[in-house]
């Protein structure tokens, strides 16, 4: 079978899905690896090294569509509605199509490539189970999204984060706050404190204290019954809105005493609670910064919108929406790693076979024989109707 790795379309989308190094991988399993034209230049992989490393280059993106029984992106359709909707046209029945795609958000796509007859299966929803860790491209993600976070807000912020003892005196270490301690949140905990910052966490699941104080920062405790915050697997669940309102009240003092906040709270398939209020956004101290990593799904702060950088009461506050295609030669090769992996695990004899007993692929498959598969997308579609 051949594996097609188009270039991405997606405004701003450096990523490729494919890195040179996991080409072998797939060889190596019976697959022929075809590339498009400069797909990975702007992560730093030119067409050389594909070919190094045994795949093949298209001579236009038609061609990989045309040759190709397996599709893999950063950004299928769904999680790119725009310019995506050009690769719909290029594909056909014969096809399986893998990478992210956004089928909680926009569950209406799943019901065209069904229409199609296209097979599809979402990164997104790999299942947090000890067999598909490696397959896990959200974490990987979030990962890369939490450390760029913290350089984008000490870039911004009119301050140091190390204490410094100098000539002109001592100068005292940036407060950095991050709400939520998901894969991300750790992450910016963690690149925060390797610059000096004195970091203070917090996060709806008490069980996380532990992780948090392992890397150095203070976890705020607050007085929140929290015994049903997670769901089965690992995420935060959603709470009523009274809780937050509560929630808001008690962490007020601690985002005014802050220099930086970082947000990362997202709940998957529901818009992103407001956790940070423009109220308490004014309460900050002039030229604090605040990240919102979860813009893009209504955010945790309530004046952030996806993409923009406002100043507002004396407070920088963005909302980056992409922020791995801005580290995107590491970045892909992690989620070419993993979805090599995911791939590897659908694939037997060079060809993908579907074992719909599987907890993986029933987790990820989403459309499948001119039909939509997956329970919650299926339910999804049923309300919009």
């Amino acid at each position: 079978m051949i594996v097609g790795i188009p270039a991405e379309t997606y405004p701003g989308e450096h990523r490729v899905a494919v890195a040179p190094g996991v080409v072998p991988n797939l060889t190596r399993a019976g697959l022929d690896v075809l590339v498009s034209t400069g797909a990975g230049v702007n992560a730093g992989f030119p067409d050389d090294g594909y070919l190094a490393k045994g795949a093949r280059i298209a001579t236009s993106r038609a061609q990989v569509f045309e040759e190709a029984q397996i599709i893999l992106q950063v950004r299928t359709l769904g999680a790119n509605p725009d310019l995506g909707r050009s690769d719909l046209e290029l594909l056909g029945d014969r096809q399986t199509l893998i990478g992210f795609s956004d089928p909680l958000e926009k569950p209406s796509v799943a019901q065209e490539l069904a229409t199609r007859g296209i097979t599809s299966l979402s990164m997104e929803l790999i299942p947090r189970i000890t067999r598909a860790q490696s397959m896990d491209a959200l974490s990987s993600m979030a990962t890369v999204s939490g450390y760029k976070a913290i350089l984008v807000a000490a870039e911004k912020l009119p301050r140091l984060f190390p204490m410094m003892m100098t000539a002109a005196g001592t100068i005292t270490p940036a407060k950095v706050f991050i709400v939520g301690a998901g894969v991300a949140g750790l992450q910016a905990i963690a690149s925060a404190r390797k610059l000096g910052a004195k970091v203070e966490a917090y996060d709806v699941r008490p069980a996380v204290k532990e992780q948090v104080e392992s890397l150095g920062a203070s976890f705020v405790d607050l007085p929140l019954e929290t015994t049903e915050s997670e769901d089965t697997g690992g995420y935060a669940k959603s709470q009523d809105e009274a809780f937050y309102a509560r929630q808001r009240e008690m962490m007020t003092r601690v985002v005014a005493s802050s220099d930086v906040v970082i947000t990362t709270a997202l709940i998957p398939g529901r818009p992103a609670p407001v956790l940070v209020t423009d109220e308490m956004v004014a309460g900050m101290a002039p030229g604090s910064v605040v990240v919102d990593l979860a813009a893009e799904r209504g955010g945790n702060v309530e004046p952030s919108r996806p993409d923009e950088t406002k100043v507002i009461h004396g407070v920088t506050v963005l909302g980056p929406t992409n922020l791995p295609a801005t580290v995107p030669y590491h970045a892909s090769q992690m989620y070419s790693k993993n979805l090599s992996a995911f791939l590897l695990h659908l694939v037997s004899n060079g060809k993908v076979q579907l074992d719909l007993e599987d907890e993986i692929t029933q987790s990820t498959l989403v459309t499948h024989n001119n039909g939509v598969v997956h329970p919650r997308v299926r339910e999804l579609l049923a309300d919009q109707v």
